[in-house]
């Protein structure tokens, strides 16, 4: 039943519709009393949506606590959201333009907070966070929710005898929004950019005189994340003018995509309260700016001892490993969807720009797709992943990963050779050269319709879809305003990609 009568969800939503999962009723009553002796005033409730943002409300102390039982009424428009945050679909036709009957006349969904999430946010005055799980009001999981969707991976993957393991490594920029107010004549689908001047100087790779330059920010920074349970393992100043990765030490199954959220909205917040803006666009149109990547590294835990199933004692990576890494190498073309979601980040798969350009793997080779880690006898054998955007949805890049290495290992697939010196020289399948490539190859695949459902598949095909026509039809508009011709999918960023994408992400 509910705890306050709040009048948000409906009374005892998660109990009547058995979403409660063991020991999840005691962790609730745990994090209504840190709620009330923290003096919370409020307590925001996010959800993560189809493009790996959050979005959410802030309710009163009693209105979470209530929600953790009640669940919460939510607008499910935004699933008919583009980047552009512009309605994609028919959205009053019957089943919300894209055939879930659910969705038929802009309904809402119900939110439940996963208690096990819950934070306090040191950056806000007393303010708790929570992310939350999406239901229909009739308790049934909704097909589009891609937290839910990695929580079906990692059950697949504990039933094979695994846990999953994965190391964050994001890159991304913060810049100096130096335009002034935003006028109202420029504030509405997409707005233009903000004019922006660079932070810190580029161009010196790992420089400590860089770092200390952005010092109180990255000091401000650090002390959120920490405040969070996100200390980073390392902060490193990248090659473009105030280019940042930060890598954090290795986190398990939902926790790891639960923290790259968490991760990048934390940034972004601080961010903006300095009166700067961080953005995890890959490339954004900007002289001397350089592209960003996502690298994911991962391995699995033996079942029940938590053993490093890619160890071995005579190799680099055992035969599991290996096994994992064809299923990667097998499945890149129709993951890089998940991987790669804008029509931006595929400009970064340049030869010799130590981003990837073709599908290959190899030992201790920051230019192959999938990199080793490791050596005969090293308890800590990974493989990294290299085809992610800063700006890809954590539940889905993950997910894909994890379908794909466990269908390799499943299948006792065997990867090809791998390469032994320059990765871009080999002969090996090229990576889809352009989001319209990767959306071909996902909408042709059979693997990821059966592991992750037609629905969602079918969904993100006709979302990215629409994207990609309206970034078609942004280049002919402006080749015919030049006189010039347009390319479907050139090299160089467009001022569509900077309305769509710099701010958003």
């Amino acid at each position: 039943m509910s705890i306050d009568p709040s009048g948000v969800g409906q009374p005892g939503f998660v109990g009547r519709h058995g979403l409660a999962s063991p020991g999840r009723e005691a962790l609730v009553q745990e994090v209504a009393a840190s709620i009330r002796s923290a003096g919370l005033r409020t307590v925001r409730l996010a959800v993560v949506d189809q493009h790996g943002v959050p979005r959410g409300k802030m309710l009163s102390p009693e209105a979470a606590i209530a929600a953790m039982s009640d669940g919460l009424d939510f607008s499910g428009a935004i699933y008919s959201l583009d980047t552009g945050n512009q309605v994609f679909v028919p959205a009053f036709a019957r089943g919300g333009g894209f055939g879930i009957e659910e969705f038929t006349g802009f309904p809402d969904v119900m939110l439940v907070p996963d208690p096990s999430s819950f934070r306090v946010l040191p950056w806000a005055d007393r303010t708790g966070w929570m992310v939350c799980d999406v239901y229909f009001g009739n308790g049934q999981p909704m097909p589009l929710d891609g937290r839910g969707l990695l929580r079906r991976v990692l059950s697949s993957l504990a039933d094979a005898g695994f846990d999953f393991l994965a190391g964050i490594e994001v890159e991304f920029y913060i810049v100096v929004p130096s335009g002034g107010p935003l006028a109202p004549e420029n504030a509405g689908f997409t707005p233009p950019p903000p004019a922006v001047s660079v932070f810190e100087r580029g161009y010196q790779y790992l420089s400590e005189v860089r770092l200390d330059g952005m010092g109180p920010l990255l000091e401000e920074v650090r002390d959120a994340l920490d405040g969070v349970g996100l200390l980073p393992r390392s902060i490193e100043d990248e090659w473009g003018p105030g280019q940042l990765e930060f890598s954090f030490s290795p986190l398990s199954g939902l926790a790891a995509a639960d923290a790259a959220v968490l991760f990048r909205s934390a940034v972004k917040q601080v961010c903006q309260r300095r009166g700067l803006l961080a953005t995890f666009m890959c490339r954004p149109a900007l002289p001397n700016f350089f592209s960003s990547g996502w690298h994911l590294h991962q391995s699995l835990l033996r079942r029940p001892d938590r053993s490093n199933a890619f160890a071995s004692a005579s190799a680099a990576l055992s035969d599991v490993g290996r096994r994992y890494v064809a299923g990667l190498l097998a499945h890149t073309a129709p993951m890089a969807v998940f991987a790669v979601p804008t029509v931006n980040g595929y400009k970064r798969f340049r030869p010799y720009s130590f981003a990837p350009d073709r599908i290959s793997w190899a030992m201790e080779n920051r230019g192959a797709l999938v990199r080793v880690q490791g050596s005969p006898g090293d308890a800590s054998s990974h493989v990294e992943m290299r085809l992610g955007e800063p700006a890809a949805n954590p539940y889905l890049y993950m997910a894909a990963n994890i379908a794909a290495g466990l269908d390799g290992i499943r299948r006792n697939m065997e990867p090809p050779p791998p390469v032994s010196a320059d990765p871009y020289a080999t002969e090996a399948p090229r990576l889809p050269g352009s989001l319209s490539e990767a959306v071909q190859a996902l909408d042709a695949d059979e693997f990821y319709r059966s592991a992750f459902g037609a629905t969602l598949v079918d969904y993100l095909v006709m979302m990215k879809r629409a994207e990609i026509r309206r970034y078609e039809e942004a280049l002919a508009s402006a080749a015919a305003a030049s006189g010039g011709s347009g390319s479907s999918e050139g090299s160089e960023v467009s001022d569509w990609e900077m309305r769509e994408y710099f701010e958003f992400f």
